[in-house]
């Protein structure tokens, strides 16, 4: 009910009476949505803010407000000098207006999101200057325009058989929900008329509540069971909706939506773990792949006759195997794929347990990153862990900002610049010495990265993913076949003047992969 004539009506003699004789000092923006007043007379300093970033319309006037020293433009020049003498709210509608001394009128219409500030010169029907001057239809706007009048005598409502909507537009929701939560709907017109009249009585004499729904704080002129705060000043009641509204509310979105990447990454290092460790423990209960390659070389007659399936005693197991060989396979080359296979095992390995390893201890430093995140209780304290964590930007940003694709594979997230611009970026910004960086080679293409969380080595089948994701995002994505080359980041630099994308690469190896994007590869569109 913030925006609403009916606490309006109650804000703005207060408004008068906190600045009247005050002298507009300052008017500057520090963003595009939000406009900041400062004035002062003999005795103290105070400031009008206007926060029109939608959905999130507050209004608040502090007695202290930090100008920045960057990023901050004068607006409204012709105020600067000029002294307030008198607060108005208009009649049934939501908007309110400061006079000045030289006949200024400067209006707030808190329309929504159509919400902006006007300023109209004396003796004019339409302003001179908006704030925001992006709402077209303000630029004719007469301020007089907005004054209604509502008929609320008992004809009227009769008239209108009731309908709370019609009768009084002004009401908003919290009334409109209280009228609503006594059976207004379905009671007969006398009914609906004594509660009608109970509601505007307590409208008159209202105590400014701030109470929780659907969980963002609400400014309530009703009698309220359990509010987080009341106030018998609607000044105070604004200014603290607008603290728990933008500074604490966004305090505590920015810190969830951090907790919340954390606590998924985390997730799905703990699933990598086990799903790993399971792995490693199949391997080596598994009989090597040498034991079969064994059985085919001690039984090479068998194939003869160009025979290509073949039922062979394990005389490791004692159990028959049914070996299959492909179409003009021989058994022998089939026997050597085992046992580059099993010498590969043991590679295999030794990457995972290395590779656990390092995830385990990914994993206590996130708990550690949680458990220091759950205990900040404020922007600077935020802003600071945000600083020291600067490894942690991805985590820090919403996807839908960062320059590259992001997916995940056997627990190593894999990054695709989203264009030439993005490519330098996300080497410039984003990268590591030691993670691995992919491109199609002598193509045009996006930039790969894979993370290695510190490690030496990654498993061939990682970086044959990415190399599979660095051939499809560029001109060789229509190839059977294509070159990839890779080499640690700390590698590839970016040459002064070079064109967007374009990098020198050292110590570069090729692999050769077949494309795929990431429906093929993660079951998922790209």
């Amino acid at each position: 009910m913030h925006l609403n004539y009916h606490f309006l009506q109650y804000l703005c003699p207060e408004l008068e009476k906190a600045f009247l004789g005050k002298k507009i000092i300052a008017c500057f923006s520090q963003n595009k949505d939000e406009l900041i007043l400062e004035t002062e007379d003999a005795e103290e300093s105070r400031f009008i803010r206007a926060h029109f970033l939608p959905p999130q319309i507050y209004l608040s006037f502090p007695d202290n407000f930090s100008r920045a020293k960057r990023n901050s433009i004068d607006l409204f020049k012709e105020l600067i000098g000029d002294e307030i003498v008198g607060c108005t709210v208009l009649s049934f509608e939501r908007a309110f207006y400061f006079s000045l001394s030289s006949g200024i009128t400067l209006l707030f219409k808190l329309h929504a999101n159509r919400s902006n500030v006007l300023l109209y010169e004396k003796n004019t029907a339409t302003p001179v200057k908006l704030f925001r001057n992006g709402i077209v239809e303000d630029r004719d706007l007469d301020w007089n325009s907005l004054n209604k009048k509502y008929d609320l005598s008992w004809d009227s409502f009769e008239k209108l058989e009731g309908n709370a909507s019609q009768f009084l537009p002004t009401l908003g929701a919290i009334p409109r929900n209280w009228l609503k939560g006594r059976g207004y709907p379905d009671e007969n017109i006398s009914a609906k008329w004594e509660l009608m009249q109970e509601l505007l009585e307590m409208l008159e004499t209202p105590l400014f509540s701030i109470v929780e729904k659907n969980g963002e704080p609400h400014l309530s002129l009703l009698p309220e069971e359990n509010p987080i705060k009341s106030f018998s000043n609607p000044i105070q009641a604004v200014n603290e909706l607008f603290y728990l509204a933008l500074v604490r509310g966004n305090f505590e979105k920015d810190k969830n939506t951090m907790l919340k990447k954390y606590q998924e990454q985390l997730k799905r290092t703990k699933s990598y773990i086990e799903k790993s460790t399971q792995k490693l423990e199949e391997l080596r209960n598994s009989p090597p792949p040498s034991q079969l390659a064994d059985v085919i070389m001690a039984n090479l007659h068998e194939f003869q006759g160009g025979k290509l399936e073949v039922e062979l005693m394990d005389f490791y197991s004692g159990e028959t195997v049914l070996v299959k060989l492909k179409p003009n396979q021989k058994p022998q080359d089939h026997a050597a794929s085992l046992y580059r296979k099993s010498k590969n095992r043991k590679l295999e390995w030794g990457q995972l347990d290395k590779t656990i390893a390092a995830k385990i201890k990914q994993a206590a430093i996130l708990e550690s990153q949680i458990e220091e995140l759950n205990e900040i209780d404020d922007f600077r304290a935020l802003k600071g862990y945000k600083k020291s964590h600067g490894e942690d930007k991805v985590l820090q940003k919403d996807a839908v900002i960062l320059p590259f694709k992001t997916f995940e594979f056997e627990g190593f997230p894999i990054w695709v610049g989203k264009s030439a611009q993005a490519n330098d970026d996300m080497l410039r910004s984003y990268t590591k010495k030691d993670d691995i960086w992919l491109h199609a080679r002598m193509v045009p293409g996006s930039h790969v990265l894979i993370k290695t969380s510190g490690l030496k080595s990654i498993p061939a089948s990682v970086l044959e993913t990415a190399a599979s994701l660095a051939a499809f995002y560029s001109k060789n994505k229509n190839e059977s076949l294509a070159p990839v080359i890779h080499t640690e980041a700390k590698y590839v630099r970016k040459v002064k003047g070079s064109p967007a994308g374009s990098v020198m690469v050292e110590k570069e190896k090729v692999l050769m992969v077949t494309p795929k994007g990431p429906e093929e590869i993660f079951g998922k569109g790209d």
